[in-house]
């Protein structure tokens, strides 16, 4: 019988390999893991919501980043790289790297079977630690399907959008996102 053993990493080590790897990968205090490559349609959905925002966005204090940029949440220890995210003015520098922010507003990740549940539990629950958080949209890549979860002083409220011909009003950056924007492109594998 074979054990493996985990290695623990220090934030500094995570770091440096991060600075020189091929591939992106995620620091959960301590533990490496390797983010899985993506699907055409991920990244068409991830593409479009980005571009889409930053055209809109382009003239007023908020600004959308695509998923290159790491998100830091500090009281979990967690280093993250959501699909799109948007700050409600400058973006906070953890002490002062280029690479890492602390203060989104909005966050949207694409869903796939792997991720579905741990985007909608674990991240959402670290999330929620981050105070400039206030919006949060998961998006189904496989069929037109898209969960809003925004911060009302009651707790988090939960809307559905399923058709085309819907449109989301993102009120944390006060616009309105279209389904068939976040799904132009995108073909779906009716099976």
């Amino acid at each position: 019988m074979v054990s493996t053993i985990k290695r623990h990493y220090t934030l500094d080590e995570y770091r440096a390999l991060e600075e020189k790897a091929e591939g992106r990968s995620e620091y959960r205090d301590g533990e490496i893991v390797p983010m899985s490559g993506g699907t055409l349609n991920h990244s068409r959905i991830g593409g479009n919501i980005f571009a889409f925002l930053k055209f809109l966005l382009r003239d007023t204090q908020f600004e959308s980043i695509n998923s290159d940029l790491r998100l830091w949440i500090p009281e979990h220890r967690r280093g993250v790289y959501p699909d799109v995210m948007v700050f409600d003015g400058e973006p906070q520098l953890n002490a002062q790297r280029t690479d890492e922010v602390l203060n989104p507003t909005l966050i949207v990740e694409i869903l796939s079977p792997s991720t579905a549940d741990y985007d909608r539990q674990s991240n959402f629950r670290m999330y929620r630690s981050i105070k400039s958080f206030s919006e949060y949209l998961l998006v189904e890549q496989d069929e037109p399907f898209v969960e809003r979860y925004s911060k009302q002083a009651q707790g988090w409220l939960l809307s559905e959008f399923n058709s085309l011909e819907h449109s989301i009003a993102l009120e944390s950056v006060g616009v309105k996102l279209p389904m068939t924007e976040i799904y132009h492109s995108v073909v779906f594998n009716n099976s």
